[in-house]
């Protein structure tokens, strides 16, 4: 039986953010999870391509808005499930746990958000941000995407329009906050809390 996830990343001059999200899955090839790595790149020129080649990963040209990256790599991917995560993101370590877990729904889940740094206003931004992922099933771009491909093509997929990451949501069944946290940068915490549709 194959593996059933297909990491999509989309990127663009992401070679240290790349890295670092990369060494973290390893855990989910390691649990014959992953099936295959998919980079959606816009058009990078420094060492991201090499370190996606490296990883042995699935190369598309992504150019555009990151919306449009995304429509391009899952358009391209083939597992059953997709896995859409920003570079710089690490799952953090047993996330392989909480994903196989969450395979027999057949529903969108999203990590728990959580921070590199420390203090009150990191803290308030995920508690809000996990807060609403757990009442409205939505999520920002940093907290990864769980669901079924054919989910995925049913809803329409990502548009290909700037701007419109966050349109793919409000077209899926509501999602489910996994055990897992996606732990990110302090530097995305506001945008993290703008991100997600509006009701």
């Amino acid at each position: 039986m194959s593996a059933p996830i297909s990491i999509v990343i989309p990127t663009f001059d992401s070679q240290t953010e790349l890295a670092r999200t990369l060494m973290t899955l390893m855990e989910g090839l390691h649990a014959g999870l992953i099936r295959e790595l998919v980079i959606s790149d816009g058009g990078s020129t420094d060492h991201t391509l090499r370190i996606a080649d490296d990883a042995g990963a699935r190369i598309v040209a992504g150019a555009g808005s990151r919306a449009a990256q995304l429509r391009v790599g899952c358009d391209a991917a083939v597992g059953d499930w997709l896995l859409l995560i920003r570079p710089g993101t690490e799952l953090e370590p047993g996330w392989t746990d909480a994903v196989a877990e969450h395979l027999v729904t057949r529903r969108p889940g999203v990590f728990r958000l959580g921070f590199r740094s420390s203090g009150l206003m990191p803290t308030l931004a995920a508690g809000w941000v996990n807060l609403r992922s757990r009442v409205f099933g939505l999520a920002s771009g940093d907290q990864g995407l769980l669901l079924p491909a054919q989910l995925y093509k049913a809803a329409g997929g990502y548009p290909d329009q700037p701007g419109k990451e966050g349109a793919l949501m409000r077209s899926l069944p509501r999602a489910t906050l996994l055990r897992a946290r996606a732990v990110t940068g302090p530097g995305r915490r506001d945008r993290a809390r703008s991100e997600a549709p509006p009701q």
